[in-house]
């Protein structure tokens, strides 16, 4: 879906969306070390739309729950997108206090329809530009350069996003894609699905367990 890299420490929060082409193999180390993300065993897991999400995750020694499960859906005819995921170290059904709690949490997008690399960007502008409120601040050159990291989906595909109080990592596949240490703009990724100004209120209110 895209490719990001490593924001150098002690620079402004909004300078650093840039991409990452060649340079997997250096975060794969460290991203084992520091966030060794993987599906919990369970007896169950939770289906929608033909797509199944695990009931629980962990970062590192941390497990996460199953917050909320919610289908994207696209027109007036509700044409299926992605099934999304919401884990958090325990339920929570408040998007303010999501977004500016510094706990951990996984948001999992399972891809059901293709999408090109456009109506990627334009939902991703769309939403970012949305939810960037004071004290937010988003310059036209730093959303074109996130904008040009993105990459388009196919069918079948899994997006990852893991949240910290440093940042977020991206996942597509399994495979790391990059990570920010930024916490505003890993505030703001969330924020276009759970924020104040989404463009899906019914997958928010999903992923929010039912709220």
């Amino acid at each position: 879906m895209f490719m990001l890299a490593t924001n150098a420490p002690g620079t402004h929060p909004n300078d650093y969306i840039s991409c990452m082409k060649g340079l997997k193999s250096s975060f794969v180390a460290l991203i084992s070390l520091a966030l060794s993300i993987v599906a919990m065993p369970c007896a169950q897991a939770a289906q929608l739309a033909g797509v199944s999400m695990p009931n629980a995750e962990s970062v590192g020694a941390q497990t996460l729950t199953l917050n909320g499960i919610g289908l994207r859906t696209y027109s007036f005819i509700h044409v299926h997108i992605y099934v999304a995921a919401l884990y958090l170290p325990h339920p929570m059904d408040k998007a303010s206090s999501i977004l500016n709690s510094p706990a951990p949490k996984i948001l999992q997008l399972h891809f059901v329809r293709s999408v090109g690399v456009s109506q990627v960007r334009n939902a991703w502008k769309k939403g970012l530009m949305a939810n960037c409120v004071a004290p937010c601040t988003l310059s036209n050159a730093e959303l074109d350069q996130f904008l040009a990291t993105l990459k388009p989906v196919s069918a079948g595909e899994t997006v990852k996003f893991v949240f910290t109080g440093r940042g977020f990592s991206a996942y597509e596949n399994g495979q790391v894609e990059g990570h920010v240490d930024n916490p505003k703009l890993a505030r703001l990724v969330l924020a276009v699905f759970i924020g104040p100004h989404v463009s899906a209120p019914t997958l928010k209110s999903e992923l929010l367990g039912g709220h």
